[in-house]
């Protein structure tokens, strides 16, 4: 059985993976730009990685509460 992660846990590392996503959301525009897409301005890259980082948040947080439970003897280890 899974277990959820914590809010405190999310909490800590969403402004992490917001950041991160903000960041490469500007720089895939970047290169995006090459081929005559649009440069995103920094303001529309923070608000896409505030979107973004919500799932990004999730997914990391799981894998490091499913790391947690591996290392309380909770979970059996994958094979």
């Amino acid at each position: 059985m899974r277990t959820r992660p914590g809010w405190k846990l999310l909490a800590g590392i969403y402004p992490f993976a917001a950041g991160a996503a903000g960041v490469n959301l500007f720089f895939a525009s970047l290169i995006l730009s090459w081929i005559g897409w649009p440069v995103l301005s920094p303001a529309q890259a923070l608000a896409g990685g505030l979107v973004l980082g919500l799932p990004a948040t999730w997914a990391f947080a799981c894998h490091i509460r499913n790391l947690i439970d591996q290392a309380e003897g909770d979970r059996l280890p994958r094979s």
